[in-house]
């Protein structure tokens, strides 16, 4: 038997663990986690029969392996017509129907509607070319921004910078207005000091010209099949009680196979031996320190601590793992009887409320980023889902600055404060209740040392029997799917007995990827 031990039971974890123990017998797993939750950043908060998402996890991806690994732990269930019976159905259950827990596990499918809130109008995320949206911005601005948009068609620039990328995606018009701003506030730096690497990996081939395709392949006969750009998406998959559903449900499945997962436990230091493999990992629970021999380590846990927790780091490599920068992120979860914005759309939802998953706040009198409706990702969710509308707050910030620094009822004032100076609701006297929750390391940064770190890669990839996976595993800014992915690719590795981890560290770099062909 092979010891394995994983550190960090989110999806990339969770996955890897599942994975080598569903594929070999000749594996003794053990995960170690931090927290006494699964799933990472994709936990499911629960408070007062309400849950949270930390983040806002939309199911959808465009490999085949990932939608059949939810779908064998989460059966999914119905098309998108079936949300009408859902809601219909859940509004049910509120009224004291049948308890959500005892039923069947299952993947829903949602419609996904996400708009930038500017100037106390909806736009919509990302910018299409309707009439509604030349209405709200003014025939002045729509004329700046073709011609801007023209420019950056004809003059392209060197792209050295996020800056870069979207003003020859997009112009530098819709940039000041749409990017700029949000950009600065999520990352606490200026898109011109940010690596344009960040845009390729997650808006892809996202531009006007893109928006423009996908309008006219809707009118398509085939336009089941036609090549879509992930940002562009119409609905998705969502576990019925939130994204933590999916991962208790894996660690459940994982202890079945009989891996062991060790909740409370904080690796902080791994040992090497002359020939530089890890030897054992060291992990605090409880106030004491342990050592724990390993053959394998699979690490999803930051890269900057993984470095700092070993010996003899060559100087360049541990400067450039200390200098790894990262955003943090804290919530506010705000239950109110409704909110100021009138459903306008076509799409039904319960209580008439805004169809919206979340919404991207561009108003720069305000720090709030977004604020997601959780409603709207499953009615299960919220307790009371006719009579109450269940709100995060999504705020950017920097571990132990102001903001993280914070009461829960300070931060909460604060909050509450920007939802009326927005409109959103008419008088803080209108919350019915609030809960906090922060995220530490929730976004992996692209400045400081990041421009180095294919050598920090080149570095870990020296100690062969570690594998680096997931979003802070590996330092880049994944998707559930692709974290997952990094772990297939891992466990294939270790299985075949390959060396070369090309394929790992490649996951999610390829600028564009296609669609796979659905059931008519």
């Amino acid at each position: 038997m092979k010891k394995v031990m994983i550190i960090g039971a989110g999806p990339a974890g969770l996955t890897a663990a599942y994975e080598l123990l569903s594929k070999s017998e000749e594996m003794d797993v053990t995960v170690l986690e931090e927290s006494q939750e699964m799933g990472g950043i994709s936990k499911t908060v629960r408070y007062k029969g309400n849950r949270m998402d930390m983040g806002g996890h939309r199911f959808f991806s465009k490999v085949p392996e990932v939608n059949a690994w939810w779908n064998k732990m989460l059966p999914q269930q119905g098309a998108p017509a079936w949300d009408d019976i859902y809601l219909h159905r859940s509004v049910e259950v509120a009224k004291g129907g049948p308890d959500p827990e005892k039923e069947d596990r299952v993947m829903l499918t949602r419609n996904r509607v996400s708009r930038i809130y500017f100037d106390k109008k909806f736009f919509d995320y990302p910018i299409t070319l309707k009439l509604d949206t030349f209405k709200n911005m003014g025939l002045g601005t729509t004329i700046v921004a073709g011609f801007s948009y023209l420019k950056a068609t004809l003059f392209k620039r060197k792209e050295n910078s996020l800056e870069d990328f979207y003003i020859n995606r997009f112009g530098r018009k819709l940039y000041s207005m749409f990017f700029e701003n949000y950009t600065e506030n999520l990352w606490g730096r200026h898109p011109s000091e940010i690596d344009p690497s960040w845009g390729a990996q997650r808006a892809k081939g996202l531009s006007v010209m893109a928006i423009i395709k996908d309008m006219f392949g809707k009118l398509l006969p085939n336009k089941k099949n036609r090549h879509v750009e992930t940002s562009l998406i119409e609905s998705f998959k969502y576990p019925k009680l939130g994204p933590g559903q999916l991962w208790d449900v894996t660690a459940a499945e994982v202890e079945k196979l009989g891996g062991t997962i060790r909740k409370g436990c904080k690796a902080v230091g791994f040992t090497r031996d002359a020939g530089n493999r890890i030897t054992a990992v060291i992990y605090e629970r409880d106030g004491e320190r342990i050592t724990e021999e390993a053959d394998i380590v699979i690490s999803s846990m930051p890269v900057k601590d993984l470095v700092a927790g070993m010996q003899d780091v060559p100087e360049e490599i541990a400067q450039i793992a200390a200098g790894l920068p990262y955003r943090d992120y804290m919530t506010l979860g705000v239950l109110v009887p409704k909110l100021n914005l009138r459903n306008l759309t076509k799409i039904k939802t319960v209580g008439n409320i805004v169809p919206d998953n979340w919404v991207y706040v561009h108003d720069r009198t305000v720090k709030l980023g977004r604020f997601q409706i959780y409603n709207n990702w499953s009615p299960y969710m919220v307790e009371d889902l006719e009579h109450t509308v269940w709100v995060g707050l999504e705020y950017f910030v920097y571990e132990n600055d102001e903001y993280w620094n914070m009461t829960e009822d300070q931060f909460a004032k604060f909050a509450i404060g920007e939802m009326v100076k927005m409109g959103l609701i008419d008088k803080r006297e209108d919350v019915l209740d609030y809960h906090m929750e922060k995220v530490k390391k929730a976004y992996p940064a692209y400045f400081d040392t990041y421009k180095d770190m294919d050598k920090l890669v080149a570095w870990l990839n020296t100690i062969d029997n570690l594998y680096c996976v997931g979003r802070n595993g590996q330092h880049r800014y994944n998707n559930i799917d692709h974290s997952m992915v990094t772990s297939f690719e891992t466990v294939k590795n270790i299985l075949s007995g390959a060396k070369d981890k090309s394929n790992i560290w490649s996951v999610n770099t390829e600028k564009e990827y296609h669609e796979e062909k659905k059931e008519a």
